[in-house]
């Protein structure tokens, strides 16, 4: 029944997606008519020009992508019956209970998730090919029921006649956005379609949720209702997990140019360290606020209709996920080859890969302090051997306020101890004393040649005074470590790693136009930007073109640490002035007519900006 309503209301919303169109199309006419009996008719066809080509023109290229369009499916891991019996054993088995077609196919996901999708013809009247897709991290970390619980609901949406009107409600939502990214956000055509476009998402998001819960009796139908519960409510605990591994472990290296040899048995070696802290997440109630816009219901209204469903008693099977796989290992590491893109990086085994990107990272913030060093003080070559030399003048006080700008010179000189343990740690790896030992319990940890712990901590607070400064150095030197290991490797910031967090487009920069993006380490000017009216779509087509550090490559790109003072003298539209630490001075002008990528773009370069301005 809820495939039927969802069936019937995407034809007929799609259909009054063009009969709007139509309307105001018609409206555009008739406006034109009677400009044109109390207004000159050259005046009436410039008015009314702009609405008839917004109506037609963005209509008719998105009807066009829209019905060439298919639906893109992600690609994942295919695993035949032969590759892995137990898979489709369960999976047919399944199958015969909830009653539907086998799938097609099986594919391994790299992500917390599974889904099914059919290429179902005639708007759904004739079924098509099925491809059932299941994440490898949930096989890794799920229980046999759990997984059997999540086979069920997936093939639930093919015995529910779920999957049949997916290309319908694909391609509405692509003509839609299709014709609003073509329309400039002050037409008033746009409104219109903004306004249909919001309710078509709001009917279609609540078949969507109904299906889910439809899908979920097919769950209790197979595994019962205790699987069913259990593995909904271990679904945020694995995403968290996953999310936890991704930024903690992987990203880092990523940006560093490295790749771990097996990305998903790291995975696994994770929460199999980490159950103590995994119990704890599953101490927490799930999320329960949910909202009309959300295609999913919240997992405790999900996890309450299920403890209303008949049960169905069976044996628990509490063996590993992977049991339904012979050789995770090797089917983590195809996956692993067919999904990630590596590139130029470097594929290095775990422990490596650890010591790389902590290695990396270190020297980044290192290079950091160096480059201010090198602004303080003039030298060249700016490294430890200039840093001591400035120690033993007595200036780390007043080379230290920079970092720590509400403390006196004598406080920041102590406190400049910690990044000084931070430089000498860079110089201890340099110099091969010293190695970032990877743990998957806790954080990596720096050890010395033999293999244990070893601390700068204690000769940092030495390092930073020049009556200590001697021993300091004579404690480096009985380790194996030269102070000229401790130099500067990047000699200019660059955007590795960096975030985006606001663009603006149409602002001058020194009086030519550019595009502006705002990271947490810079600001990008794009130039040449284009069209004036286009500028909100031009900066989402170009920060989905590439990641920020390559645009920031591609472009001039202005690092904050390069900034020293700035000045603004207009918030809306924008006027400042840059004032940069080798003197140059940078005018910004925001146009009456710029566009933002985000609402509050402007309000958080304004913030940026007020920091410099208060120094």
């Amino acid at each position: 029944m809820v495939a039927t309503f969802r069936a019937l209301a995407s034809v007929v919303m799609l259909a009054g997606f063009y009969v709007v169109a139509l309307v105001q199309l018609g409206g555009a006419v008739a406006l034109a008519i009677w400009l044109s009996t109390v207004l000159n008719g050259a005046i009436a066809l410039k008015i009314v020009f702009p609405l008839f080509v917004a109506t037609v023109g963005a209509v008719s290229v998105a009807l066009w992508k829209a019905i060439r369009a298919r639906p893109e499916p992600p690609e994942g891991q295919p695993v035949g019956p032969d590759q892995a019996p137990e898979l489709w054993r369960t999976v047919h088995e399944l199958a015969g209970v909830v009653g539907t077609r086998v799938p097609d196919e099986i594919r391994l996901l790299p992500e917390v998730n599974a889904a099914v999708t059919e290429d179902a013809k005639l708007l759904g009247l004739v079924s098509g090919r099925r491809i059932l897709y299941i994440g490898l991290p949930l096989l890794q970390a799920m229980s046999v029921d759990q997984i059997r619980s999540i086979l069920a609901h997936e093939l639930g949406h093919y015995s529910g006649r779920h999957t049949r009107l997916g290309a319908v409600a694909y391609r509405g939502r692509l003509a839609l956005g299709g014709t609003i990214s073509r329309i400039g956000p002050r037409n008033p055509v746009g409104w219109v379609f903004r306004g249909y476009a919001r309710l078509y998402l709001l009917v279609d998001n609540a078949a969507s949720r109904r299906q889910e819960l439809e899908a979920d009796q097919a769950s209790v139908q197979v595994a019962g209702r205790a699987a069913a519960a259990s593995a909904l409510r271990e679904l945020p605990v694995l995403d968290a997990a996953w999310g936890f591994y991704f930024q903690r472990y992987v990203h880092p290296g990523w940006e560093a140019g490295f790749v771990p040899d097996d990305l998903f048995g790291g995975f696994y070696a994770l929460i199999a360290a980490r159950q103590a802290e995994l119990a704890k997440l599953r101490g927490n109630e799930p999320d329960a606020a949910g909202s009309r816009w959300d295609t999913h219901p919240p997992i405790p209204e999900r996890i309450s209709a299920i403890a209303t469903a008949p049960d169905v008693p069976r044996p628990a099977d509490n063996r590993p996920g992977y049991a339904l796989l012979p050789d995770i290992v090797a089917l983590g590491r195809r996956l692993q080859d067919r999904t990630v893109e590596v590139g130029d990086r470097k594929v290095l085994p775990w422990p490596q890969f650890t010591h790389a990107m902590v290695a990396a990272g270190v020297q980044r913030q290192t290079d950091a302090v160096f480059r201010a060093l090198g602004r303080f003080t003039g030298a060249p070559e700016p490294g430890l051997p200039v840093l001591f030399q400035v120690v033993q003048a007595g200036r780390l006080g007043e080379f230290a306020e920079q970092f720590f700008p509400d403390a006196t010179r004598r406080e920041a000189a102590r406190k400049f101890a910690e990044p000084m343990e931070t430089l000498l740690q860079s110089a201890a790896v340099s110099a091969q004393a010293a190695w970032w030992q990877h743990s998957w319990s806790g954080p990596a940890e720096l050890v010395g040649r033999d293999g244990r712990p070893i601390s700068f901590a204690e000769i940092a607070e030495l390092a930073v005074s020049a009556q200590t400064l001697p021993e300091a150095v004579a404690r480096l030197t009985a380790l194996g470590i030269d102070p000229a290991h401790g130099r500067v490797v990047q000699r200019r910031a660059t955007a590795n790693g960096a975030r985006l967090l606001a663009a603006l487009a149409n602002v001058k920069v020194d009086g030519v136009d550019h595009d502006v993006l705002m990271l947490n380490r810079g600001l990008v000017f794009v130039g040449n930007p284009g069209k004036a009216d286009k500028g909100t779509q031009r900066l989402r087509e170009l920060v989905s073109s590439a990641p920020v550090a390559e645009l920031a490559g591609r472009h001039q790109f202005l690092p904050f640490e390069e900034v020293v003072g700035a000045t603004i003298r207009k918030q809306v539209p924008l006027r400042a002035e840059l004032v940069l630490h080798d003197g140059r001075r940078l005018a910004l002008q925001e146009a009456w007519s710029s566009e933002l990528l985000e609402k509050n773009s402007r309000d958080t370069l304004l913030e940026a900006l007020k920091s410099f301005d208060e120094r």
